[in-house]
Formats: structure tokens, sequence, C-alpha cells
């Protein structure tokens, strides 16, 4: 085998297919990337039995062939390469990467013990690349990142027609996001539970190519996604998600709106004397959001920042990490809180205005913090 390819071409196609491999592989083998040239086109193929990730690139092939090379070492060569054309060619059981004045020599693993690649599902439907980037970036901050709880480690993708809804929690705040598509075909309801992690890539990588086609397999075992030269597949988590969307309140007697950025940065402020597991306190009152963090002896510190309430007096307290990551998922220029009483749930929803209506397209819950003074 013999091809060239631009040096950013195959540093950037290696970096993508390298992040499908586990950093602990069951087998060598599943530490490497299958590297196939063929006609005009370079293939790289990389998969964990989980997740599999696959490209094309065009190169100039000289001679056409298959090889199993390192994934990481050969990532890391190639993000030091010069910028100049970069041959690579066989030679018995080495592999000879030439690139301006530099050689590199890696050994080759045998391709006869690489598992087959898992095939692509029939296209479920197509999205908007950048529109489910931006949807994933909002539901997957509500994602456990505790491996001991998987199933909540994982975003449920419920599919109803032509609207997609996104569902995380991690037990301590939720996040729903809808978001519309173009199904192959109409009267389409099923449902996927997806790894936060692998749809934060996919939103990463693919999200910005135009349209995505999501690729639903029979059976909701595996998950694929495509655009462009690149498509990746996923196996699904196995359980039963929580029923979560009941928790999101449908009425809901207190509203309170406030400018986003004003409020992310005063949040960011107080919390600097919050120490561990302190919680930030918000009081609503009198035209106004009064923030405060620390007690006792301790550092203390108090903001104040206009708001919008409609509705009773109301003081609750927030994780700060919670309530900061929160506001960082809102694009718009308020964000309101909506509440039903001090102990309950907070719900978290964008608003173009100060006295327009909010969106309930993105809906952010967070569980307050009790403290023994707060009212009922």
């Amino acid at each position: 085998m013999k091809f060239s390819v631009e040096k950013d071409v195959l540093a950037e196609a290696v970096s993508w297919t390298a992040r499908s491999l586990s950093q602990r592989p069951p087998s060598p083998v599943l530490s490497g990337i299958l590297i196939t040239a063929k006609n005009s086109t370079v293939s790289l193929a990389g998969f964990d039995y989980e997740i599999s990730a696959h490209l094309e690139i065009a190169a100039d092939v000289a001679a056409e062939g298959t090889i199993l090379v390192s994934g990481r070492l050969l990532a890391e060569i190639c993000r030091s390469l010069p910028n100049a054309t970069a041959v690579i060619e066989t030679d018995g059981t080495k592999v000879t990467l030439t690139c301006g004045r530099s050689r590199f020599h890696l050994a080759t693993m045998p391709v006869a013990e690489y598992p087959e690649l898992p095939v692509l599902p029939e296209v479920t439907g197509v999205v908007d690349g950048e529109a489910f980037a931006h949807a994933i970036n909002q539901v997957i901050v509500a994602a456990s990142k505790d491996d001991t709880l998987p199933i909540l480690t994982g975003v449920k993708m419920e599919i109803e027609d032509d609207l997609i809804t996104f569902l995380a929690t991690d037990r301590y705040r939720l996040a729903m996001r809808e978001v519309h598509w173009k199904p192959s075909q109409p009267g389409i309801s099923t449902s996927a539970l997806v790894k936060a992690k692998t749809l934060n890539e996919v939103a990463k990588t693919l999200g910005s190519a135009g349209e995505l086609k999501i690729a639903l397999g029979q059976g909701n075992e595996l998950i694929g996604f495509e655009s462009g030269n690149r498509r990746t597949t996923s196996l699904l988590v196995d359980g039963d998600y929580p029923k979560i969307r009941s928790l999101f309140p449908e009425n809901t007697p207190i509203h309170a709106t406030v400018r986003t950025s004003e409020l992310m940065e005063a949040v960011r402020r107080v919390a600097v004397v919050a120490e561990r597991n302190t919680p930030v306190r918000l009081s609503f009152a009198g035209g106004q959001l009064s923030l405060d963090a620390g007690t006792g002896e301790d550092a203390q510190a108090e903001e104040s920042i206009e708001a919008q309430i409609d509705g009773d007096e109301i003081t609750v307290a927030f994780n700060p990490a919670y309530l900061s990551e929160g506001l960082n998922a809102f694009t718009s220029e308020f964000v309101r809180f909506s509440f039903t009483s001090a102990p309950k749930p907070a719900m978290m929803t964008a608003q173009s205005s100060l006295d327009g209506q909010d969106s309930d397209e993105y809906r952010y819950l967070v569980m307050p913090v009790r403290l023994p003074n707060l009212p009922n």
C-alpha cells in the first residue's frame, strides 16, 4: 500500500478517528486504526465494540491495501508533522510515514484479527447539524458523570413524528430540549438512550457539517450518525430511563425574569466565597434579585441585580455549580425562573425580552438546597 495526502487532512482524519478508541481496549487490535487505500480514496476506521468511527478522505493512491496501526501513536505523530505532503507506504510488516524531512517507522498489527465494523442502520431521518449540536450542548449539562449509574449517563431521545425531545438528569437537575427534524417516514414513534459522551462528540465533530443523518437500528440496540464523509455508530444504553417529564411543573404561580448575563456574572462573583457544597441564596423581592453566599464568621458576599417579579416574594438556595451550568446553557438575553414554592424545584426557561413570553423549547429544572430559615 502507498498513498499521499496533505498533512493537515491526514492529521485531522486520524485525530477524529482516534477519539473512538478505548483508553483500555479489551483487545490489542482495538487500539489500532484500520486504514484502507482504494482507488482515489483512503478510509480510516476505529472501533471498540461500543462505538465506531469511519471516514473517507481523498488521496493520491499509488498502491491499494489495508493496514492496522496504533491509533494513538499515529495521532501523536501526525500532530507533530511539518506542513508538507505526507506519504504512507508499507514495507513488509512495517509502515513508513514520510513528511518533508521527517520519517517515522511503525509496526503493523494483524488485519485479520480486527473485528468486522458495524453496519450503519437505515437512516431514520435528518436534522440540521447546528440545531442538533445546540440542543445537545444544552441538555448534557444535566447528564450524570457517575459511571456507577450508567443509565443516568445517557440522554433519552424521544422521537414523535417530526419532533425529537432530548432528556437528561443526574437526580439533582433535569434538562429537556426539543428540536424539529425530517423523519424518513411519517408517524414515527420511538426512543433511544444514548451516552451523553457519544452525543457530545457527535455534536462537536459532525454538528457543523450541515445536515446530520440519524439512523436507528432494529431492536433499538444501535444508533448511527452520518454527515459528509464521516459516520459513527454507538451501542445504546440498556435499561429503563426514569420518567422525568412529569417532574416539570405545569402550573407555576411565581415568575421572575432577569438578564442572563448579569445573573451569570453575579453568581460567579458571590460563589467565590461559597465553600464546597455551600449554596448561593437568591431572594426575589421588590423588583430585584439579591444574591448572597457564605455564613457565620467565614467570608460572605452579597450582590443585587434588577428583576421583574410576578407573584409572591420568594427566597431559594441552589448549588452554585448547578445554577451556573444551567445559566450557561441559555443563549437568550433573559432567563425566567418559574416557582411553585421555595422547597420545590425551580424551572428555568428562555425569554427574548423582559416583558415577552418565555419559550418552553428548552427547560432546565434544578433542585433547591433546603435551608432551615427558608419559608415554605
